[in-house]
């Protein structure tokens, strides 16, 4: 399997935003396509701007992929901020979570690992995040550091500073001993519809 992206998906002619794709190649054919649902509108530390609604059109369907491996859950770069996204890739028997990336290089340094790891912990899956490097225009600059990280959250393949080359296995027995001997996904209890609780202290219970 392949798998492609973000690409830019233009939605019809002539129109003036794009979505940014995910495609799945399998066999020779296109058996997936997923849309980002989660766009960057960011200030970033060094005092540049990133606003990609303006130009890129929000998706709004979770997929996940059933392959004779395993089960795929989708996604690209931005949404790995967003748990609520994989718990529910999670819940559709999600086994594997893809997120390919183009993570700038000033929040990749500080975030793009410890929430690449979280997302595997959280969800006792696998996580692969192949992620572009280097300057590619309008003075970005992608953190890179593509990696593969097992369902108890070790990083098992990593590519260092640059471009490179990251392989690793996918064991079926580890998938399943983490998830048996640790059934955190049966313990859920909250499932995305009970409202959180708002308590507001009154003036006279806030101390001075």
């Amino acid at each position: 399997m392949i798998i492609l992206g973000g690409l830019p998906e233009l939605p019809r002619p002539a129109a003036r935003a794009i979505y940014n794709t995910l495609v799945a190649v399998f066999g020779g054919r296109v058996v997936a396509v997923y849309r980002k649902i989660h766009r960057f509108d960011a200030t970033l530390p060094d005092g540049s701007r990133a606003s990609e609604s303006d130009v890129i059109l929000a998706g709004e369907t979770p997929h996940v992929l059933v392959a004779p491996f395993g089960k795929i859950g989708l996604s690209i770069c931005y949404d790995l901020r967003f748990p609520e996204l994989y718990r529910a890739l999670s819940a559709a028997g999600a086994e594997i979570l893809v997120v390919p990336s183009a993570f700038t290089l000033l929040t990749g340094i500080d975030h793009w690992e410890p929430l690449l790891r979280a997302r595997a912990i959280e969800n006792q899956a696998y996580v692969l995040a192949p992620a572009q490097y280097g300057p590619h225009g309008h003075g970005r600059h992608s953190f890179g550091h593509s990696l593969a990280v097992d369902p108890w959250g070790a990083v098992i393949a990593q590519v260092s500073r640059g471009e490179g080359l990251a392989l690793t296995w996918l064991r079926a027995d580890l998938l399943q001993r983490v998830r048996s001997d640790l059934p955190a996904l049966t313990h859920r209890r909250l499932h995305g519809v009970t409202p959180a609780e708002v308590v507001t202290l009154s003036a006279e219970e806030t101390p001075a």
